[in-house]
């Protein structure tokens, strides 16, 4: 049984449909902002990738100021700055400086991986391995430029000094469990794509986690994939480009995120791979009742305290379409749960 209210977010990552330029991209990125934030969504975090021809969140703090401009109440940040390729005193200038403009709505989501092959990984940190290593340690520099107290050190980010930021640590691996819980900060698992340490890692952070000054108890961000049509057909035909860019992951072959396609009997069997299975694993493909059912059934298994949402379809009317349902599916399972303590 689902135990508590669960918010609903979305992880974006400025995808770049063919025949589309990247600034309509962004364009949809504020239509998409503008549209989660009328239908109750509690954040939209921006992804940091390289070299993918499909996604444009490279620079996701810019995206993040642009996104916070243009809307008013929804909480923007990164899901995540990947801290080995930045310096923690830049992040924490940039975030600083975003929590000035937009007080109480940038969130700051930290990863461990450089969000990239490791070619381009080379490209932007010839050491990324060794600042991949030293992420716990960058972390708390973060959080000691973010404080008060470091108005008297010889290195200072002053504009972030006392500014509400708060920080998550994001993971695909438990590695980043035992991380969030020793630091007592909100844990937000990418579940979307890395399925098979779910479990394991909430169970870490749970069993693990100590009460800080940032968080009195557990909060758990778990990553889904959702599509939301008309019809289960629909949806399943609106799967196949996020299928085809997962495929081109494997194989190499990048490209821009394309039309859907019918569900082939080839794409059916090739999609079969047990890997490509566990990529997509926790993805919710279908109409609304549909999706509705596998959402209650992903929150009685892990409980989870939100729920961020990635939309891989072409279109951009397709993806405000799923928002909106997705959105109702929520509202609904909320008010399922609200009424079980009504007497």
């Amino acid at each position: 049984m689902i135990s508590k209210h669960t918010a609903y977010s979305i992880l974006e990552l400025a995808l770049i449909s063919k025949g589309q330029s990247v600034k309509q991209t962004y364009k949809n990125a504020v239509a998409l902002a503008q549209k989660a934030e009328g239908e109750g969504y509690k954040r939209i975090w921006f992804a940091e990738h390289h070299n993918m021809m499909a996604v444009g969140s490279n620079a996701p703090t810019v995206l993040i100021g642009h996104i916070a401009e243009k809307t008013s109440t929804i909480r923007v940040g990164s899901g995540g700055v990947m801290l080995p390729n930045h310096s923690p005193l830049v992040v924490a200038e940039q975030f600083g400086t975003l929590g000035n403009l937009y007080p109480n709505r940038i969130d700051l989501g930290l990863g461990r991986a450089p969000g990239t092959d490791r070619d381009t990984a080379l490209a932007i940190k010839s050491d990324f391995l060794q600042a991949s290593h030293s992420f716990p340690n960058d972390v708390e520099q973060i959080q000691l430029l973010f404080s008060k107290q470091n108005d008297t050190a010889k290195v200072r980010a002053v504009v972030a000094e006392g500014v509400e930021v708060p920080i998550y640590i994001l993971g695909s691996s438990a590695d980043s469990a035992h991380l969030a819980s020793k630091k007592g900060l909100p844990y937000a698992f990418a579940s979307h794509f890395a399925t098979a340490h779910l479990e394991n890692a909430l169970a870490i952070y749970r069993n693990e986690f100590k009460p800080s000054v940032d968080l009195e108890s557990p909060y758990v961000i778990a990553g889904v994939n959702v599509i939301i049509a008309e019809t289960d057909a629909e949806a399943e035909r609106l799967f196949t480009s996020s299928l085809r860019m997962i495929i081109g992951m494997f194989t190499g072959k990048r490209d821009y995120i394309n039309p859907p396609t019918e569900m082939t009997s080839d794409l059916k069997e090739i999609i079969q791979h047990p890997q490509i299975q566990n990529m997509i694993k926790y993805s919710f493909v279908g109409s609304k009742e549909t999706v509705k059912g596998k959402v209650s059934s992903f929150l009685n298994k892990t409980q989870a305290d939100e729920l961020i949402i990635s939309t891989n379809v072409y279109d951009i009317n397709d993806r405000l379409y799923s928002v909106q349902k997705f959105a109702e599916v929520m509202r609904e399972i909320n008010g399922e749960f609200s009424n079980l303590f009504e007497f």
